[in-house]
């Protein structure tokens, strides 16, 4: 339901345009001050410079290896950055940073047009602020993007379905159909299996299947298959194997099979969600309770809310079912979230008692302290362990701040909800999560040698000529590629480059130890990474020379001739 208070289009105007600057500021603070961590980032940008350097824009490549793995909407969206705005930090974040404005300026209009303005713009808030979403929309990798044009396709469903036959309630299932094709060609299946699923389980609940009728479902198939068809075609026509390696491999077999090597117990998720909702876990419960009909009659009075629901834990039930599993997969389930907790809190808005609200701040504040505990603890819990330690003695500092901030921040928020002020605290706890989420991001390229070899790749980048080879040796550092601006050659290691070296002769430049020597040994001067436990047992060996010019975290850049020509 909505608020019944007239909508003014100029208020629709003025709150876009702030949230779209105030989001879009928190979204783009340093956010091309960390490099390029990988391997997800440096795969996610090496592949569309590759698309850029060949003018090969249907099938991916790798380090000139066909990769199949994905569809090719965010290889083309971060193409048009690299032509747009050159190849860097930034321009390649720009497309997920974008994307999860997007989202939240959906998640404003959906949560707007159902229950007022005031639940638009706490979920907008509530949204950009999570922990999850917040990281996603600043790291180079597909789940942003499907998350996104998934959210806006279900969303615009969920408001086409309140529209009486005409034009708009037309547009509105267009758009429904036109982004779920894109995220389609953003991720695979799931941008279809998705919306498929949340919306026949909605159907079957209320036993509403007239509503198919009034969906423009052949129009609507039609559009979806205009967008989405002609990039399969053409990359399957480009490449014979590519359907059953796709569609069978990898959807059908990595969700119901251990192939990618990412099991995870069957409650993973549960705990993801509520880390990665973060400040706003403390409100969770108290939204789903409100949200859940009272009775199944009451069902169809919560339509809207049911709808909401079902998105969330269907896509939960669904990732919790699977046998591959990582982190990010679960960020489509935050926007439905995002607006049942800006329902709940709406009432705030006006300085009106949210009820549970202070005792959700109760958890929040018992939450924040032990968070604020372990982050000051740190370094003596991780003394033993300097595989984690090493990271708590980059970000030392920062976990103080960031440990001052969400006491802080926690306290007085419940000092403004006991003090009758219930938008003070709510607005406390948005500046406190977006305050705690940029600190530390201001803290994380302190990690860069620990999760990317840039100032490897600097210092070789002067060092080359236009025939030089380059070579990792046992790895593939997937950044490498991406800051040299060629590709290069591989000894020794496969890994997600395997299927593609079936289908070409890629022997010249993925080869094994035995070429590797012939060619170490030889004059031509070339230059190789690895990592400095293979880089002893190298010089163990003794056969043959290995001169070492840089070292960066684990990392070492070598080269197999006496001087840096």
């Amino acid at each position: 339901m909505s608020s019944g208070k007239p909508d003014r289009p100029a208020s629709w105007i003025k709150d876009l345009l702030i949230l779209g600057f105030v989001i879009g500021l928190l979204f783009s603070f340093m956010l091309g001050s960390r490099a390029f961590w990988e391997p997800d980032e440096g795969r996610y940008v090496e592949i569309p410079r590759e698309m850029v350097a060949t003018g090969n824009y249907v099938t991916p490549r790798l380090d000139g290896v066909i990769y199949l793995e994905k569809p090719a909407l965010f290889y083309w969206l971060e193409s048009a950055s690299i032509k747009l705005f050159g190849l860097n930090q930034w321009s390649m974040r720009l497309w997920p940073a974008l994307l999860g404005l997007f989202g939240c300026l959906a998640v404003y209009i959906a949560g707007r047009r159902l229950y007022g303005r005031p639940a638009g713009l706490i979920a907008a808030i509530v949204l950009a602020t999570d922990v999850l979403y917040y990281a996603l929309a600043r790291i180079i990798t597909i789940d942003m993007p499907i998350t996104a044009l998934l959210s806006i396709s279900m969303l615009a469903f969920l408001l086409g379905t309140r529209e009486p036959p005409g034009l708009r309630r037309r547009g509105l299932m267009w758009a429904f159909y036109a982004f779920a094709a894109l995220a389609l060609l953003a991720k695979g299946l799931i941008g279809i299996v998705f919306p498929g699923m949340v919306i026949g389980a909605w159907i079957l609940v209320r036993n509403d299947w007239k509503l198919l009728r009034s969906i423009y479902l052949p129009s609507g198939l039609v559009l979806l298959l205009a967008i989405a068809a002609p990039w399969h075609i053409l990359v399957a026509r480009a490449n014979p194997t590519f359907l059953h390696y796709y569609f069978i491999r990898q959807h059908f077999e990595r969700y119901l099979t251990t192939v990618a090597h990412r099991y995870e117990p069957v409650w993973f998720f549960v705990p993801i969600t509520l880390a990665g909702l973060y400040p706003w876990t403390a409100f969770l419960f108290q939204a789903l309770r409100r949200s859940w009909p009272a009775s199944w009659a009451d069902r169809e009075q919560e339509r809207d809310a049911l709808y909401l629901v079902l998105w969330a834990g269907l896509i939960l039930i669904f990732f919790s079912l699977s046998d591959s599993k990582l982190i990010p997969y679960i960020l489509p389930i935050f926007p439905p979230l995002a607006i049942l907790i800006g329902r709940y809190l709406a009432p705030a808005w006006n300085g009106s008692e949210v009820p549970g609200m202070r005792a959700g701040l109760w958890v929040l504040l018992a939450a924040s302290i032990a968070l604020a505990v372990l982050m000051v603890a740190a370094p003596a819990l991780t003394a033993a362990n300097p595989n984690i330690g090493i990271y708590v003695a980059m970000l030392s500092r920062y976990l103080y701040a960031m440990a001052a901030t969400l006491a802080a921040g926690s306290v007085v928020a419940l000092v403004f909800a006991y003090r009758r002020r219930p938008l003070a605290a709510l607005v406390t706890t948005a500046i406190m999560g977006g305050l705690f989420l940029s600190i530390l991001s201001s803290g994380l390229p302190l990690m860069n040698s620990r999760n990317s070899v840039k100032a490897l790749a600097m210092d070789l980048k002067p060092l080359l000529g236009p025939h030089t080879e380059v070579m990792n040796y046992h790895a593939y550092y997937q950044d490498l590629p991406a800051y040299i601006g060629r590709t290069v050659t591989i000894v020794g290691f496969k890994g997600e480059l395997a299927y593609g070296t079936t289908l070409e002769n890629d022997s010249a430049w993925i080869i094994n130890d035995r070429t590797f020597w012939k060619r170490w040994q030889s004059h031509r001067t070339i230059y190789m990474l690895t990592t400095r436990t293979l880089y002893r047992q190298l010089r163990a060996g003794r056969k043959g020379r290995f001169r070492l010019l840089a070292t960066s975290g684990d990392n070492v850049l070598l080269t197999n001739t006496g001087n840096r020509g």
